[in-house]
């Protein structure tokens, strides 16, 4: 048998993923795999990079899962520091350049897989290069972060960060800024809080952030950062005012790193992310696949491709792809949108639809909020948890659930997502047999209190 050769642009979740399992299908005598990476780590979880700056995990390498010698020792070429700067597709090869020496060279494939994630958004503002101005996007830029902080001067009035967005990123970066000792400013360029919400349940993580000492300024734009003499930032500016800081992280999110796809000539989506077909495959392109953060998925509540950032779905994608390269077979389907995060013992949750998805899609839906305890009231740690849900008009099919609540309610969500997956009606949900004792559960759990009011708003919309 010839050996085919796989080139894999990316060594983190989808790429790396895609590798093994095709590693594990094929041998190298039947398929030799070289995989391009321009930082220094592999298979790390960037998801955990804000609890390491936090003090919760203790060590950098605790976040990587394996390294570039145990991919290697699997027979897969892995070449580190080392940026793909072109891809021919008619020629079937890529032009490498070596960071480290300055090197460029072509690499021919029969085989292709684009990895290449995500990249901070950082917009192209006056000062945003400043020295203290960090996105966390990877393991060197947590690093470069955690150095930042060393080299700040000990003081005797307090240190102060501001972090910019208010998403996911953004509160749990506030949360590791605040163990971390820093009066935290959380900038917010929306109307509340946690734009993945609607406005009504991103107003209690306001309340909630308040609450434990970290100032949320809404409708605050950035429109410039100041820098003192020695080039370090000083003051983040906004249409709302001025805000000191001795060190800014931007959490504003992140955007498909598509630049070189798209140079190429392959197919992009609406929201910048590679288009590919439930194989993983790059459409129109039978040898080229691509996953992860630099995709755009299907989501199955709406029916359209959105761009999700998260290393479940990259890991998904990389198992798919190494299986159908490997000579197997996969799929991957879609989504329902589900997210979890945390502020301090503040849990925040969503799946489905916001209000504003389903009027975008043609949506006509009715809504219902109740509050509830995560565990039964008398049990002791009983604590307080919303929970939001949104269901079609006249059929009643679940569109979206949010859940905001301390310790134990955020997972609750992934009951709701299975419901989505299942495209189940609340009614139906009505009826789940979900596990109750009185320390997980009140009797009725929230999700099916939740559901039961969902029934009544649906059956009273439709008399």
């Amino acid at each position: 048998m010839a050996t085919e050769r796989l080139v894999v642009i990316g060594g983190d979740a989808a790429g790396m993923s895609a590798a093994s399992q095709a590693r594990r299908l094929k041998g190298p005598d039947a398929l030799e795999i070289v995989a391009f990476e321009r930082g220094h780590f592999t298979s790390y979880s960037a998801c955990g990079i804000p609890y390491w700056v936090g003090g919760d995990v203790e060590e950098r390498d605790d976040l990587i899962a394996r390294t570039p010698e145990e991919h290697r020792e699997r027979d897969i070429d892995l070449r580190m520091r080392t940026e793909v700067t072109e891809l021919d597709v008619a020629g079937q090869r890529v032009r490498a350049l070596d960071r480290e020496s300055g090197k460029t060279y072509w690499t021919g494939f029969d085989k292709l897989v684009i990895a290449t994630g995500a990249r901070p958004v950082r917009p192209a503002l006056p000062g945003m290069d400043a020295a203290g101005v960090h996105g966390v996007q990877t393991l060197d830029d947590g690093q470069a972060l955690l150095d930042s902080l060393d080299a700040l001067p000990s003081g005797e009035g307090p240190r102060r960060a501001v972090v910019v967005g208010a998403g996911y990123i953004g509160v749990e970066m506030a949360e590791a800024m605040l163990k971390r000792g820093f009066e935290v400013t959380v900038l917010n360029r929306g109307e509340q809080p946690m734009a993945t919400l609607d406005p009504d349940m991103g107003r209690l993580v306001h309340d909630a952030l308040d609450g434990l000492g970290i100032t949320t300024v809404n409708g605050a734009a950035v429109t410039k950062i100041l820098t003192g003499r020695d080039g370090r930032v000083t003051e983040v500016v906004t249409e709302a005012g001025t805000y000191p800081a001795d060190v800014v992280v931007l959490g504003i999110g992140v955007e498909p790193e598509t630049a070189l796809a798209r140079e190429a000539g392959l197919p992009v989506g609406p929201h910048g992310g590679l288009l590919t077909d439930l194989a993983m495959r790059v459409v129109g392109h039978d040898n080229i696949w691509a996953g992860g953060d630099c995709v755009e998925v299907l989501d199955l509540v709406a029916g359209r491709t959105r761009h999700i950032a998260l290393g479940t779905h990259a890991n998904k994608h990389g198992q798919v792809i190494g299986s159908n390269i490997g000579g197997g077979y996969g799929t991957f389907p879609g989504v329902v949108g589900t997210a979890v995060s945390k502020v301090c013992d503040l849990e925040i949750a969503r799946t489905g639809l916001r209000e504003k998805d389903a009027r975008a899609v043609g949506l006509r839906y009715v809504t219902a909020t109740i509050e509830s305890t995560q565990r039964a009231g008398y049990y002791p740690g009983a604590k307080p948890m919303t929970v939001k849900m949104i269901a079609e008009l006249r059929t009643g099919r679940l569109l979206g659930v949010q859940i905001v609540g301390r310790e134990g309610s955020a997972k609750r969500v992934d009951v709701a997502a299975v419901a989505l997956t299942a495209g189940m009606t609340v009614e139906q949900m009505t009826a789940l047999d979900l596990g109750y004792a009185p320390p997980f559960s009140p009797v009725w759990d929230p999700v099916l209190v939740a559901a039961r009011k969902t029934v009544a708003a649906v059956r009273g919309a439709g008399s």
